[in-house]
């Protein structure tokens, strides 16, 4: 493992022992972990390739290893009944897709209200995407308006790592920022396919970030 501790700002989950189990977990998967999540109170984690259900026991082996506490967006309906404790357990984060402002902007409010959050998206949207489709957009909307940067973490399953990068601040345009997740992910090998060299956008509106839980 080449990950570094975590410092103090960065919101965090678990302790040593949760750590230990994470790291004991992304061994046993002979997976490990490059780079290391900054040292920020808040901001927008993306995760690709997303193309196995594998990549779930992945990304939970990371979590625990680096002790970074890292919602999910979900439908606020998972939060009526019995499902709410749990749903709290797992860090997923309520959202209500109806709302006038749309997941994106229920995002950003939850950003300005936290005082640390860490947001977690899939920006393909699916495991399965059209070939040539592009990345969801959301993510890049809820990063520019809510003020924070976006940390870009790539599943590759050729040198079974999980590469964590350097952050990268949204700017005016959303072409020069996807070049830069371009030179990021290019020609990373998921489970059943690889990233293509470009990454393209499927819109140039705030679209909804998909890969929501429920």
């Amino acid at each position: 493992m080449s990950h570094k501790t975590q410092g103090t700002r960065t919101p965090r989950r678990g302790g040593p022992f949760s750590r230990f189990v994470g790291r004991v977990l992304m061994r046993l998967m002979g997976w490990r972990i490059s780079g290391a999540f900054p040292d920020l109170e808040k901001f927008v984690a993306i995760g690709a390739p997303h193309s196995s259900n594998f990549d779930f026991f992945i990304a939970m082996g990371t979590i625990l290893s680096t002790g970074v506490r890292i919602h999910i967006l979900g439908k606020h309906t998972l939060f009526k009944g019995p499902l709410a404790p749990i749903m709290r357990w797992c860090d997923i984060l309520p959202v209500d897709r109806r709302s006038a402002h749309g997941v994106v902007g229920e995002s950003v409010a939850a950003f300005k209200a936290a005082e640390r959050l860490v947001i977690g998206i899939a920006p393909e949207g699916t495991r399965n995407p059209k070939p040539g489709a592009g990345w969801k957009t959301g993510f890049w909307h809820i990063a520019r308006q809510a003020g924070v940067q976006i940390i870009p973490v790539s599943l590759d399953y050729t040198t079974r790592t999980v590469r964590i990068g350097d952050p990268v601040t949204p700017t005016d345009s959303m072409e020069a920022d996807f070049s830069l997740l371009s030179a990021f992910y290019a020609g990373v090998q998921g489970a059943k396919r690889q990233l293509a060299a470009t990454i393209p956008t499927s819109a140039t509106r705030p679209a909804e970030p998909s890969g929501t839980s429920g």
